[in-house]
């Protein structure tokens, strides 16, 4: 099971943007990437269309989740949050500095 979802908030340990947070746009589970906001941007060369003027675009390129890692909403500090079971058995993630749950 993956730590990190949707619209989290992610801090790169490694790579060009060390350091940069940002919000998780996607994620790849099968192929263990993620897509962050303003992270790791690239240019593709599109060519015209009937829609589109075409030229150089700059988008954000997936990233591999063991560069990223996952930032308490609470403490805003890098972790890697545990998991624990609820009493209706839902699997929630905890924060291990905070305490806090992670929704």
């Amino acid at each position: 099971m993956l730590n990190i979802r949707k619209k989290d908030k992610v801090i790169v340990l490694s790579g060009k943007d060390k350091g940069k947070k940002g919000e998780v746009l996607d994620v790849f589970p099968e192929k263990e990437k993620v897509i962050v906001a303003k992270i790791n941007f690239v240019k593709r060369h599109t060519k015209p269309t009937q829609r589109d003027a075409g030229g150089i675009r700059e988008k954000e390129s997936p990233i591999s989740i063991s560069k990223v890692m996952l930032v308490c909403p609470k403490c805003s500090q890098a972790i890697r949050p545990k998991f624990d079971a609820l009493s209706d058995g839902k699997k929630v993630r905890i924060c291990r500095k905070c305490g806090e749950m992670i929704v």
